[in-house]
């Protein structure tokens, strides 16, 4: 038996509303490990309350806490050591990668592949992929579990209630270009 696909989620696919829900949903299917630190979330909060100053900040301390036992063993801790012997273009990256490390995680979720080089990241066996690629590769593995998490998302808006098709725009804006082509697809055939 081969181990679980483990994935370490950088702050910046944490940030959004919506890629987090997705991200988040996908993560309770059992489909792989989610993995992220404390200082992610900081990461992701702090930019958040600074860009959205309307955002109550209690509401997104108990977000996180929601996060965190949404999702089993999710936190990784004790990387600390790691992160002076990493060499990345950006140093506040360092501590992303000392975490899929640690967590011995085969990906790093992230929209800034820039900053986690293709060469630095193989010699420790971790590869950076862009959300849309991951999920992608996710709906090709298992496409109706991926498309039941997607629903479920969907079935959440209430006020106003958002289409099927509705919601793959929001996702599109998300920048899930083929994510979305290939759900879309999907629920043609599920009709």
């Amino acid at each position: 038996m081969s181990r679980k696909l483990t994935v370490v989620y950088d702050a910046c696919v944490l940030y959004s509303n919506h890629l987090r829900d997705v991200l988040m949903q996908l993560a309770t299917t059992g489909l792989f490990r989610a993995k992220w630190t404390e200082q992610i979330h900081d990461e992701w909060t702090r930019n958040l309350l600074a860009n959205r100053p309307d955002i109550d900040s209690n509401k997104l301390r108990i977000l996180r806490q929601v996060m965190n036992l949404a999702v089993p063993d999710c936190l990784v801790t004790e990387f600390d050591a790691v992160v002076p012997a990493l060499n990345l273009p950006d140093p506040n990256d360092r501590h992303v990668l000392a975490a899929a490390i640690i967590a011995k995680a085969d990906r790093i979720i992230t929209v800034n592949l820039k900053d986690f080089p293709a060469d630095t990241l193989s010699s420790y066996g971790i590869e950076a992929q862009h959300p849309d690629s991951f999920i992608a590769e996710l709906i090709n593995l298992e496409p109706w579990r991926v498309r039941a998490a997607m629903q479920t998302i969907q079935k959440r808006f209430k006020n106003p209630p958002m289409s099927f098709d509705g919601y793959m725009e929001v996702l599109m804006q998300q920048g899930l270009t083929t994510s979305v082509s290939t759900l879309r697809q999907l629920q043609g055939e599920g009709n």
